[in-house]
This record gives structure tokens, C-alpha cells and sequence, in this order.
């Protein structure tokens, strides 16, 4: 066994059955093309049920609106990413010679897509019981409280929320394109409407913030269009 990776599942209070699941958790795509996206995607996925059955249980009183922005608060990279650091995620990070020159190893957002990506390996090594389990000891030291639901809505919430109040469906993003080199990539991220027959584009150094800057990029269409 990996003595580095023995020493995450210690910190993570989880041990794998199949390890390399963990070892690719933490590689980014600059390293291998054997990489951690799509454990990123399956872990994102985990975290928000997780989270959102959190919330339910915690914040018996507070209605669904409120429960969304207090969700975004705590599934956000500057949150994911002082969760990485608390599990010296970055001591553990495979990365590329470019990336790591250029300071990978402390990026936030490669940061924080490697914690979802590790969700994302649980899940697939134990099942959801783990994924959530392991969502909840990440958890357990945040305090978690109606207030955080006033620290502000990211855009992609108020997208959400704006649809919703008109009972529309929600924006669908698609990854329409990758630009730069693979240790500095940026992502151009497409945000539709369908029932609008409304598009808006936006870039950013990972799908997260290109998903984030193309619902900016849509609301700002929708307060400008409206009479």
C-alpha cells in the first residue's frame, strides 16, 4: 500500500477496497489521462444529496429557498477548498510539471475538484452510504446555521431561484470547449434556457467557475430584457 494514500484514508476515516480509485481521485489531468474528472462529476453529485439531506435534517424550519443558499455556502470552492487544505490534500496532488511550476499544487479550484473527485471514489468503492458518510465527516466541524443562507446567493442559485419563481425548468450547461494547454486550462461553458430559446457563454479555470460565469453572464441578459 501506498504510504502517502494509506495516510489520506486515515485522515478521510475510510479505507478503500480498491485503492486505485483514490490514487486517481487525486490526479489531475495534466498528470495522466487516466484523471479525476470524471470522479469529480460522479463526487459533485454525492456532495449536493449529501449536503441538501444535511441541511433537511439540521434546519427543520427554514423553506426550500433558503435551504439552496445555504447549501451553495457550504458546496462552494472557497469551502471545498479550506477542507482540502485541512486534509493536506495538496501534499497529495499529482499534477504535471506545468502545473505544478505554476503553482497547482495551491490552486483553489484543482483544490477543490480533487475533494469532490475523493467523494466521488468513495461512492463508487462503498456506495452511497460511504460517499455520505464521508460528506458528513468533512462536515462536522462547520457550523452550519440559518444565517449563512444571508451571505449572498452565487449566481448560479439566483439563476435557479429566478426559473423557479416562474415555474420554468432550470438552465441546462454544457462544456462547449476547452482553451489553453493541459495544465492551464480554462473551460467555455454554455448556459441555456430552452424555454426562452435564450444562450449565454462563460469562461473559466474550471467547469465550476465557466458554469458560475455563463449564469452571470444570463442573468445580466434577463435584468437588461426586462420591461
Amino acid at each position: 500500500m501506498n504510504p502517502d494514500l494509506a495516510a489520506l484514508q486515515q485522515r478521510l476515516h475510510y479505507r478503500f477496497s480498491d485503492e486505485r480509485l483514490l490514487l486517481r481521485a487525486v490526479t489531475h489531468r495534466s498528470f495522466s489521462a487516466d484523471h479525476n474528472e470524471r470522479l469529480e462529476f460522479l463526487g459533485d453529485s454525492v456532495l449536493n444529496l449529501s449536503v441538501s439531506t444535511l441541511l433537511y435534517q439540521r434546519l427543520a424550519e427554514l423553506p426550500e429557498g433558503d435551504l439552496s443558499r445555504v447549501r451553495a455556502n457550504l458546496v462552494k470552492q472557497d469551502t471545498l477548498h479550506g477542507i482540502a487544505l485541512g486534509l493536506d490534500l495538496p501534499a497529495m496532488l499529482r499534477l504535471g510539471e506545468g502545473e505544478a511550476r505554476s503553482g497547482g499544487y495551491k490552486r483553489p479550484s484543482i483544490l477543490a475538484d480533487a475533494l469532490e473527485a475523493i467523494i466521488g471514489a468513495t461512492y463508487l468503492d462503498g456506495g452511497f452510504a460511504a460517499g455520505e458518510a464521508l460528506v458528513q465527516r468533512l462536515f462536522a466541524k462547520i457550523a452550519i446555521n440559518p444565517q449563512m443562507q444571508a451571505i449572498g446567493k452565487d449566481p448560479k442559485t439566483a439563476l435557479q431561484e429566478w426559473l423557479q419563481g416562474r415555474k420554468m425548468k432550470l438552465p441546462a450547461y454544457t462544456v462547449v470547449g476547452t482553451l489553453g494547454a493541459a495544465h492551464s486550462q480554462t473551460f467555455d461553458v454554455e448556459c441555456a434556457i430552452e424555454e426562452m430559446g435564450l444562450r449565454e457563454r462563460g469562461i473559466g479555470g474550471s467547469r465550476r467557475a465557466g458554469e458560475q460565469a455563463a449564469a452571470t453572464a444570463m442573468l445580466a441578459k434577463l435584468k437588461a430584457s426586462k420591461p
